[in-house]
């Protein structure tokens, strides 16, 4: 076999083993969201203290391409994109140092700091799971989930995050009769001022001597309902407290126990298949290691669907490849002639897969629908070199002369005709918009595809046609075939014949099917 041909398989299964699977071509943009909570806030204030602060912000980092922000009661959302060419972690690292240079400009008493993902607020989950346990309290099961499993979740890559629902954390709760606080002059705000400044821990210097330092911190912890309790804002007044549970905003069940539930968000750019399978793995994982009592159940997975749809478009690539090696046989009408061009497809195939991993493609539906449709096109180039060189053998000449002169003769004709092919299919990568961008791809691998045929047939396809012949005495082509075959081209040749002779009554008419085709459109 020629140099080229085994180079390109040997090129094309090395590319297999590299090559990202993903659904669609890669055409999300580096979106980085900032998330804020302050509890209480009116969208009004949400948007004057902290969505136009961050806004202000990160208009400054280099790269960004647009700014959306929703300020809605009690929490703000900013999400920055970026160019294309932009590194999704260099773009989260510039807001998360942006985010962090104004945060003395935010409200003093917000409970958290600004929350910076590597994704769009609004992008759905691409897995969903739940975690329950047959022994476990509600509040156990939450800190295991909050203290473990979301960390790890969030840690495989791709993940922007890993967010839980259905949580019970356990709080302390404070009953209080307003009755009673009003008639000793007590108000609420009164009480909750209490709570929040009996936990006290601050530093309280130092205890020196000639050979050490101790540094002093003065620690009084509130902790327990016995601890509140305690608290006295005068003799009379106590308080009712107890241990509660936070108030379940979602329910999650798995298969009718309570759970909690989390969903996987990935990051913008980052690939669907890839991020499920080290889900799965830290699922795994996660499983020898928690108690026996745990059961984490992935509920649903968009990489299952992407998989099946993957397998589906190989399967039809498969079957067109099959078709058009029938058909191929049919009209040839010989087996051996139908060899080198049925050779021809997988190795066309087979050497694209390497100038898609060259190009940094991947294998997605619309990469594996143009080798379906290039299954059709990577024959044409083999089956004129063999014609050709059959034509050669018919004036005598031996098997390699023929295969030399033969393809000698039609170099250049092969190669026009595929710069024309590629020449067809590129502009197709340069059209504008989310459109250009789905299906650049599509017309990259088809020239790719169509150019990788030229090179097969002009190397592959001689060697085979002097190795195993043309085909001209196969008993296929003497058979029932031969009749049906001859039918046909006496057919071709009378219509051929007739073209030729009404010439100018041909261009005509193909000057006024051009034209009405201009008038339709």
């Amino acid at each position: 076999m020629p140099t080229t041909a085994a180079g390109s398989i040997i090129a094309g299964i090395a590319a297999l083993q590299g090559v990202e699977v993903r659904e669609l071509p890669d055409v999300d943009r580096p979106v980085v969201s900032v998330r804020t909570n302050y509890a209480g806030a009116t969208p009004e204030s949400i948007d004057a203290q902290i969505t136009a602060v961050i806004e202000s912000a990160v208009s400054r980092v280099q790269g960004v391409t647009s700014i959306s922000s929703r300020s809605s009661y009690g929490s703000s959302r900013v999400s920055v994109e970026f160019s294309g060419s932009t590194n999704i972690d260099t773009a989260a690292m510039d807001v998360r140092d942006a985010v962090a240079g104004v945060t003395n400009q935010l409200p003093k008493d917000m409970e958290e700091t600004p929350r910076v993902q590597k994704s769009d607020e609004d992008a759905s989950p691409i897995i969903r799971m739940a975690v329950a346990s047959s022994k476990m309290s509600e509040a156990e099961l939450t800190d295991l989930v909050d203290d473990v499993i979301e960390d790890r979740l969030s840690a495989v890559e791709g993940v922007a995050a890993a967010e839980s629902y259905g949580l019970r954390e356990r709080t302390i709760e404070v009953r209080v009769r307003q009755v009673a606080l009003a008639a000793r002059g007590i108000s609420l705000a009164d009480l909750m001022a209490a709570i929040g400044k009996a936990a006290v821990t601050t530093p309280s210097g130092a205890l020196e001597n000639a050979t050490q330092q101790l540094l002093v911190r003065a620690e009084a912890p509130v902790s327990t309902p016995e601890d509140v309790s305690a608290l006295e804002l005068d003799e009379h007044t106590k308080a009712y407290v107890r241990w509660s549970f936070q108030e379940a905003t979602a329910i999650t069940r798995l298969d009718g126990r309570s759970a909690i539930g989390i969903q996987i968000i990935r990051q913008a750019q980052s690939n669907t298949i890839a991020v499920s399978d080290g889900v799965r793995q830290a699922v795994a994982e996660l499983t020898r290691t928690l108690p026996d009592d745990v059961e984490i159940a992935v509920t649903s997975d968009d990489a299952t669907f992407i998989r099946a749809s993957i397998r589906e478009v190989v399967l039809s690539l498969l079957l067109a490849t099959c078709v058009v090696i029938v058909v191929i046989f049919v009209f040839l009408r010989s087996a051996r002639a139908t060899v080198a061009p049925a050779v021809a497809i997988p190795v066309s195939l087979i050497g694209t897969v390497a100038a898609i991993w060259l190009a940094g493609f991947s294998i997605n539906i619309l990469t594996l629908l143009a080798l379906v449709v290039a299954t059709g096109l990577v024959v044409d180039d083999a089956i004129v070199v063999l014609e050709n060189i059959a034509r050669r053998r018919s004036m005598g000449l031996g098997p390699r002369a023929a295969a030399v002169l033969g393809t000698r003769e039609i170099v250049f004709a092969v190669l026009s005709t595929t710069a024309t092919l590629a020449a067809v299919f590129v502009p197709i990568s340069f059209m504008p918009g989310i459109v250009g961008n789905l299906f650049s791809e599509f017309g990259f691998v088809l020239a790719f595809a169509v150019m990788v045929s030229s090179f097969v047939a002009l190397t592959l396809c001689p060697m085979l046609a002097s190795k195993l012949g043309t085909g001209q005495h196969d008993a296929a082509a003497r058979g029932p075939g031969a009749r049906i075959g001859g039918f046909f081209a006496s057919l071709y040749a009378g219509i051929l014949n007739i073209c030729l002779r009404l010439r100018w009554i041909v261009v005509a008419a193909c000057i006024v099917a051009a034209g009405f085709g201009g008038i339709a459109y």
